[in-house]
């Protein structure tokens, strides 16, 4: 007997979402974020434009949450499949700073994160909206992973009471952002650990 069930427009959405999620990504790593327009993620999907534009108003929406899910896909890797990812607490504050900064390094060198996120910085210094869009959905949530353990850190005694926790976070993300932008210096394993040391020289509790 033929299956008559009516087809699951839930998982049909769900393939084509993903589909154009991986062509908006593909398509600013091969050619830019200029080159990419709405017709060729349609096209690399297999979807028509106007599916595109139900979902969302621009090629920058698509590719802020082709990459915001492609962030939480790896989040979800690196914390071995649970919801979350934490910056460990072993007791080690260094050690454990040491850990994420290396991982951040690692993402800033993978094309498949470093050029998606170039688009999205750029596009996000004239597109304001954009910019605070990337910021609260991405950057502010990784950086309160930081406030998290150095707010531990005061509590154990490795860390100033008195700091100000978005400053300190600062001294350690800012400079490989830096980095990354500029393009100038590598982004190494080894800088990553001189940033951290660097910083919690400065962090340590005084007297």
């Amino acid at each position: 007997m033929a299956d008559s069930r009516a087809p699951d427009s839930t998982r049909r959405s769900d393939r084509s979402r993903r589909a154009i999620h991986d062509a908006a990504l593909a398509l600013v790593t091969e050619v830019g974020y200029a080159k990419t327009t709405v017709e060729g993620i349609a096209a690399r999907a297999g979807v028509g434009k106007q599916t595109i534009y139900r979902w969302w108003p621009s090629k920058a929406a698509v590719l802020l949450e082709a990459f915001l899910d492609l962030t939480e896909q790896a989040a979800r890797a690196a914390a071995d499949g649970a919801a979350t990812y934490e910056i460990p607490d072993t007791g080690d504050l260094a050690a454990d700073l040491k850990l994420v900064l290396r991982a951040t390094v690692d993402e800033m060198n993978d094309p498949a994160f470093d050029l998606p996120s170039r688009a999205l910085a750029a596009e996000g210094i004239v597109n304001a909206e954009l910019g605070a869009e990337f910021a609260r959905k991405l950057l502010e949530p990784q950086l309160q992973l930081y406030v998290k353990r150095l707010r531990a850190g005061q509590e154990a005694g490795d860390v100033r009471r008195d700091l100000d926790l978005r400053i300190a976070l600062e001294l350690l993300a800012g400079p490989l952002a830096h980095r990354w932008l500029l393009r100038t210096l590598p982004l190494t394993h080894a800088y990553a650990d001189a940033v951290a040391d660097y910083a919690l020289y400065g962090l340590a509790p005084r007297g």
